[in-house]
């Protein structure tokens, strides 16, 4: 019989869907602070395979397993040195959790694919794996994504204010957490992932820092209004999205009757969808707000932050920093506390977030 473990530090693995690399986070869950954490980047390499793997290939079963044997090598690699570089004892990590990379995710069709390998990871670093959260969720009817909101809700609700947690990564995802309410939260939409295909086309660079491009342009209504005509964004919540939906393929599609832009006004309008579709959410889904706490890799572009506080002058808009927690490790301390629950026998208020039917322990076990 499996005995849960006295430590309270759990690590938290995650590699986003901007495919960027991998971020680990050492989380203490009694003091729900992160003690440590490390980030490694993707080589050009694996991050073309990944990238690849999002649409279908030839021999693609087998070259998903060799790309899945490959990301837990570096994940294994990854929580070592964090574990090294923390002075810690194996026995002093409880578990860690391991989001894996997600290459398809297709709710409507009741699956989702993240790339891992648990076994792997368990054998190479010596820690009992948690992982397949995301498939957990959608065979209790869940969406599958976003999980973050359970965590956002342990960590940083507030009795006397409501607050939206916003993360945007690949995708966007917020968690609303109204006063006197359960939590739920959903996709919102694209998050950087139009903007960081757009400016890789034309510019070569994997990102736009700051939003910096984006701000040479002038945002095209028209463009803008096509594209907020997509049937997801009028869908109503629960919700989850992916780059099976969102791509460079359906940019240009839209693009065709537009021949008259500029690549720098293309980036100025991706950013003004993901920023509206955001504020759409918002307004659908939280009255009264008073604080916007962002986190992931979209904290850090100032012209998306400015265009949302403009927006809400009425609200506290400020990133996670400010609430304790950087905002690129946000998203692997929450999969370091949903190792925690699982591996404690702890049910969530995920049902609430996702739409699935019953409470029930987030993910499956790998031992040590």
């Amino acid at each position: 019989m499996f005995t849960p473990p006295n430590s309270s530090i759990y690590f938290g693995v995650m590699s986003g869907t901007s495919l960027d690399g991998v971020d680990v986070v050492a989380f203490d869950v009694t003091q729900q602070s992160v003690v440590g954490a490390y980030s490694v980047a993707f080589d050009e390499s694996l991050r073309a395979d990944c990238l690849a793997l999002q649409a279908p290939q030839t021999d693609e079963i087998a070259r998903a397993q060799i790309v899945a044997n490959q990301l837990a090598d570096l994940y294994a690699q990854a929580i070592d040195q964090l574990r090294q570089n923390l002075s810690l004892a194996h026995e002093s990590i409880a578990a860690v959790g391991v989001h894996g990379q997600t290459i398809r995710h297709r709710p409507e069709h009741s699956y989702t694919i993240q790339l891992n390998q648990p076994a792997r990871i368990a054998e190479q670093t010596g820690l009992t794996v948690v992982s397949d959260f995301r498939a957990r969720d959608i065979a209790a009817g869940g969406q599958g994504a976003p999980l973050v909101p359970a965590f956002h809700d342990a960590i940083w609700r507030d009795k006397r204010l409501n607050r939206v947690i916003l993360n945007v990564g690949g995708f966007a995802n917020i968690s609303v957490l109204n006063v006197g309410a359960d939590a739920f939260g959903y996709d919102t939409g694209p998050g950087n992932v139009l903007m960081d295909a757009w400016i890789s086309e034309h510019l070569g660079h994997t990102y736009d820092a700051s939003g910096q491009w984006a701000s040479t342009g002038t945002v095209h209504q028209n463009l803008l209004n096509r594209l907020l005509d997509e049937p997801y964004f009028q869908q109503p919540p629960p919700k989850s999205t992916g780059r099976d939906s969102f791509h460079l393929p359906w940019l240009y599609k839209h693009l065709a009757d537009f021949n008259d832009i500029s690549a720098a006004d293309v980036q100025a309008t991706l950013l003004r969808l993901t920023c509206q579709t955001i504020l759409n959410e918002i307004n659908r889904s939280s009255v009264n707000l008073h604080e916007l706490i962002i986190c992931g890799g979209g904290a850090y572009n100032q012209q998306l932050i400015k265009q949302l506080a403009h927006a809400l002058p009425a609200v506290r808009v400020q990133t996670s920093a400010a609430h304790g927690i950087a905002p690129e490790h946000v998203e692997a301390a929450a999969f370091a506390w949903l190792a925690a629950q699982t591996i404690q026998g702890k049910t969530s208020n995920l049902p609430a977030v996702t739409g699935a039917r019953g409470a029930r322990i987030l993910g499956n076990i790998t031992l040590a």
